[in-house]
């Protein structure tokens, strides 16, 4: 089962070529990252970070550009995980246009950490439950 968001790409995420420069790419991955959760979980990341007090900070990227993101495009983020582990999961994003076209894939491993302390820390039963029935 795949979670499927969706953003138009803007004018700031854009360079002096007319495409999504590569860092914005991350940062709107990102933003699907903390949207995801609420589908996934039923928990808000905000709430994660701030009431929980748990963080998800990528340790790990993968990513293939395959065509540019352009100003306009409608981008659908596809948002699969192939693996949950104690503490980590794996993350797999796909992100098409709305030609169906696919422009870029990234896999990226986040470990559960403690926002205080920004240890490792086992991931809650309540989360993991969500996330494994995202695995694909």
């Amino acid at each position: 089962m795949a979670v499927q968001l969706s953003r138009r790409v803007d004018f700031p995420m854009i360079d002096m070529a007319g495409v999504s420069y590569y860092p914005r790419i991350y940062d709107l991955a990102h933003r699907f990252f903390e949207d995801s959760w609420a589908k996934i979980c039923g928990i808000d990341y905000p709430t994660i970070i701030n009431e929980m007090r748990l963080g998800f900070p990528v340790v790990d990227v993968k990513s293939t550009f395959i065509k540019p993101l352009r100003y306009g495009d409608e981008i659908t983020a596809n948002i699969t995980i192939s693996h949950v582990g104690d503490k980590s999961c794996t993350w797999n994003y796909s992100f098409y246009n709305q030609k169906q076209e696919l422009l870029w894939e990234s896999q990226q491993v986040t470990v559960c950490v403690s926002m205080d302390t920004m240890e490792s820390k086992t991931i809650p039963d309540d989360l993991k439950t969500g996330l494994v029935n995202l695995i694909e």
